[in-house]
């Protein structure tokens, strides 16, 4: 007799999307993803994204040849260890994102999930809009001779964007200089604010704001 296949148990619901837990502060919510690439050789790449939703920062862009929960902890911990505790970290149900040790570690040190339903990555859509500008901007104009080069062109590309881009969501600043602007992260005193709240995208359920 076959082996009765163990379903597997899925995370997330509606009301952690964006448009329902919209980020209040810096260090209120911090979106990550995974993109996937290739070098000229045909070898695969995968770059792992994380953006401060708030400040539209990319604090993270690490590629590699794989990325596992452990390097994901690892790049989560040195962010940490620059810029604080996140409140929350928003993803989709990956085996990276929901992997038990990756769980515990990040309730050890006091961060929230916010899982978003399966099937429904716009409810992630600040990762999305990201994810769609690093394709368009950096993967679909650059050709990678090897992993070393891909990660020397990327951390040039995520430079540009946090500190020469102005972004009208953010009242035409960088993302840089908008989160020196805001308060460290308490929102009852953030004086520092994109603009009102946007509206939701006919159909989408996601902020304009997030595609612009």
């Amino acid at each position: 007799m076959p082996q009765k296949k163990r379903k597997k148990r899925r995370l997330g619901v509606k009301e952690n999307g964006c448009a329902r837990r919209e980020a209040r502060h810096k260090n209120d919510v911090w979106a990550w993803d995974f993109v996937f690439d290739r070098t000229t050789s045909g070898a695969a790449i995968k770059c792992l994204t994380l953006v401060d939703e708030f400040t539209r920062e990319c604090l993270t862009l690490k590629i590699d040849r794989s990325l596992t929960s452990e390097d994901a902890i690892d790049a989560l911990a040195e962010q940490l260890a620059m810029r604080g505790v996140p409140l929350h970290l928003r993803s989709d149900n990956g085996p990276e994102f929901v992997a038990k040790a990756l769980q515990a570690w990040l309730a050890k040190v006091g961060v929230g999930t916010l899982y978003i339903e399966p099937g429904a990555p716009w409810q992630n859509g600040y990762a999305e809009s990201f994810n769609s500008k690093f394709r368009d901007e950096f993967l679909a104009t650059e050709e990678f001779e090897s992993l070393a080069a891909a990660r020397k062109l990327g951390a040039a590309w995520r430079e540009d964007y946090n500190h020469h881009r102005p972004h009208s969501s953010l009242g035409y600043v960088t993302p840089v200089e908008f989160a020196a602007r805001c308060p460290p992260s308490a929102p009852e005193t953030a004086s520092a604010t994109p603009q009102q709240s946007p509206p939701l995208r006919q159909g989408s359920g996601v902020p304009q704001t997030v595609l612009s």
